[in-house]
Parts: structure tokens; C-alpha cells; sequence
């Protein structure tokens, strides 16, 4: 599955690390760009509750995987056909629904690994695939733009291979452990009252999501800006995914031996993203990438660690979906205020970000707190 999420993340973090400039091509505003950015994550996070309560009542976790995978990274190539914004918006939000189907599903059965390997180690180590994947993709994307000056249509036809190569990897993997769930060695033992410190993490994350600004906003501002040319645009997409992938793995092994307080240290460094990237020059605007990409690591790995252990098997689709739910609708509510406030004071926009990822942390605190009473 980590396999499939490298050749996956080629595929769509390759297109997403030009979108900004793509759209800004397309001739969208920075409205436009911060719409669809939080439109599409709206969508796919809202669907992921109801994928993740499909897969676990119908125990058909491959089949749900597998079709969320198909929508997500095929929605990519047909990009190069896109000759106008909203045909594009329209495919950006696509693949982000097809992310949202699978994603609870594919989480789920990475899990059942966790409970002898280290849940932190194992969405760790997923995600640190997934950045590998998300460093190479945008490379080559770089590299095409580069050789032939600028033609967004190939360097998105070229992210086809990829896609395919992910699909045919989920097949195999389906084959080899067509029931993950035996995979579970050492079952968690989940007593009653989790709900208020799962409920708790899920508003933390909700004020971390809102105030985390997409890359296609970065992007775009960088565009705009001319603070790096479009060639370096996805190569700072590509450091940011590389600094993912070397902090994942590390931030799993942390959490898996101290817990909670590798979340609140994490987010609190990554929250400083914002002022550094929209208001920074160069130098400081490369520190806000890589802080923005340390974050996405650790949201993408924190979190799916931590919830995983509040719920029962037969619940842990469920549980992952509604969070992502609730996350997604902040995502979506944060992401399109930024746009608007992106067209009228940058200054409001680190502001906005800030405040809001701040209030996050003392409610992970808190649901920290509540998680060892429980547990203890």
C-alpha cells in the first residue's frame, strides 16, 4: 500500500504542484484559485465520511480503495486536455473525490499492521512513500515545463504512467492480503468515553485545517509575485514533499514512544508557515514551503495514528472518515477566506492562518489529556 501511495502521489502532487500558476494561466483570480483549492477538499473530506461507514459496514475495504484510487489519479492526465479554468477546476475537484472515497478505506487497512509495528510507524512510513512520490512527481513536471518551455498539457499527459502503475500495485496488494484484518496480531482494547477526546482532536484539527493554506495559493502567490520563476515553482513543491518524507517516519517514531506532545510540537513549528511564505523574500519563502510541507507530513500522519487507536476495528473507516469530514468543511472555510483576503491584504491572510492554528493547539492538548485518563 506505501507502493501504491508513492506511484499515487507522483501522479496528483506532480499536477498539483503547478496548478497555482495553471489556473493563474487559465486566467482564474486568486479567489478562483482558494475556491476550488478549498471546494475540492471540501468534497473529498466529506465524502470520506461516508466511504469510511461504507467500507466498514460492507467489510469491503479493497473494492473501495480501488475505485477511489482510479478516480483520483486518472482525473490527472485528462488535465492536459483542459482549455479553460473551470474544465480544470472541474478535474481538480474530481481527483480530490476520488481521494476522498479511498482514503478511509486505504487507512484502514494499513492499521491493522500498527498494532505490532507501531501505529505512528506505520502511517509514518505510508507517508513518507507518499512524499517520495510527491518529490519525484513535481521533478518531472519541472523538467518538462523546462524542456519545452511552459506546456502544462505535457507534463500532465506524462503523469498517465504513474497512475497506472499505482492501479496495477493496489491489484497485486489485493491479491496478496485479500484479509488485512488477520494482519492484527495484537488488537487494541478501546474502553468506553473515547468519543469526547476523539470529538476533541477532530475541532483541534478543524482550527489546524482552516488556518493551512493549499500550495495552490502558495503557488499562486509566488506566480503573481515573481518571487521564483515558474521553472522552481514545482521544485519547491518537490522540497517541501522531500522534507515530508524524511520528517515522517521520524515524527511517527516519536509519537509511537512520547504520544501527544509530538502533535502540539509539531504543529506549533509548522504553524509559522504562513507569514514566511506570503510575506517573506525568497529565502524566508523557501523556510514557509518547507515548514508547509513538514506540516502536511504531520497532519498526514499524526492524526490517522491518533484516531485509529479511539476506535474499534470494525469502527476505524468510520472514525477516520468522520474526521477527515469535519476537517475537510474547515479546510474548505479556511481555504476560501484566504482566497478572498489573498485579493486584498496579505498581511490579513498570515494573520487569519495564525490565529487559527494557534487555537488549535491547546485543544490537542486537552485531548491529549483526556485520551491518557481514559487509557490509564
Amino acid at each position: 500500500m506505501s507502493l501504491v501511495s508513492l506511484f499515487a502521489d507522483m501522479t496528483y502532487e506532480g499536477a498539483r504542484s503547478v496548478i497555482g500558476p495553471f489556473f493563474a494561466f487559465l486566467g482564474a483570480s486568486g479567489a478562483v484559485v482558494g475556491f476550488v483549492a478549498g471546494f475540492g477538499e471540501l468534497l473529498g473530506f466529506g465524502l470520506r465520511y461516508i466511504s469510511g461507514i461504507a467500507a466498514d459496514r460492507t467489510g469491503k475495504y479493497w473494492g473501495t480503495a480501488l475505485l477511489g484510487y482510479a478516480i483520483n489519479v486518472l482525473a490527472v492526465p485528462v488535465l492536459a486536455l483542459a482549455r479553460t479554468w473551470p474544465v480544470a477546476a472541474a478535474l481538480v475537484v474530481g481527483e480530490r473525490v476520488g481521494r476522498g472515497v479511498r482514503k478511509p478505506a486505504s487507512s484502514a487497512l494499513i492499521s491493522y499492521a500498527g498494532s505490532e509495528l507501531g501505529h505512528g510507524w506505520v502511517f509514518g512510513f505510508r507517508e513518507a512513500m507518499d512524499q517520495t512520490g510527491a518529490t519525484i512527481g513535481p521533478i518531472i513536471v519541472a523538467l518538462i515545463l523546462f524542456y519545452y518551455h511552459g506546456e502544462f498539457a505535457r507534463a500532465f499527459g506524462a503523469l498517465f504512467i504513474p497512475a497506472v502503475l499505482a492501479l496495477l500495485v493496489l491489484l497485486i496488494a489485493w491479491r496478496q492480503f485479500p484479509v488485512p484484518r488477520h494482519l492484527e496480531t495484537k488488537p487494541i482494547a478501546v474502553g468506553g468515553g473515547q468519543q469526547g477526546a476523539f470529538w476533541l482532536y477532530a475541532i483541534a484539527g478543524a482550527c489546524l485545517g482552516a488556518g493551512f493554506a493549499d500550495f495552490a495559493l502558495i503557488s499562486f502567490h509566488f506566480s503573481k509575485t515573481h518571487v521564483f520563476a515558474l521553472g522552481l515553482i514545482p521544485l519547491l513543491y518537490a522540497a517541501a514533499m522531500l522534507m515530508g518524507a524524511i520528517g515522517s517516519p521520524l515524527l511517527g517514531k516519536a509519537y509511537d514512544r512520547y504520544g501527544n506532545a509530538v502533535l502540539v510540537a509539531a504543529f506549533a513549528a509548522s504553524a509559522v508557515f504562513a507569514p514566511l511564505a506570503f510575506l517573506g523574500a525568497s529565502w524566508a519563502a523557501l523556510a514557509g514551503v518547507l515548514l508547509w510541507g513538514f506540516g502536511m507530513a504531520a497532519q498526514d500522519t499524526l492524526f490517522p495514528a491518533v484516531i485509529v487507536q479511539l476506535a474499534a476495528p470494525e469502527r476505524r473507516a468510520t472514525a477516520l472518515g468522520t474526521f477527515d469530514a469535519v476537517y475537510g468543511l474547515a479546510w474548505f472555510l479556511g481555504s476560501t477566506v484566504m482566497g478572498l483576503l489573498y485579493d486584498r491584504s496579505f498581511v490579513a491572510l498570515v494573520v487569519f492562518s495564525l490565529v487559527l492554528q494557534a487555537g488549535g493547539l491547546p485543544l490537542l492538548v486537552l485531548a491529549g489529556r483526556k485520551s491518557r485518563r481514559l487509557t490509564s
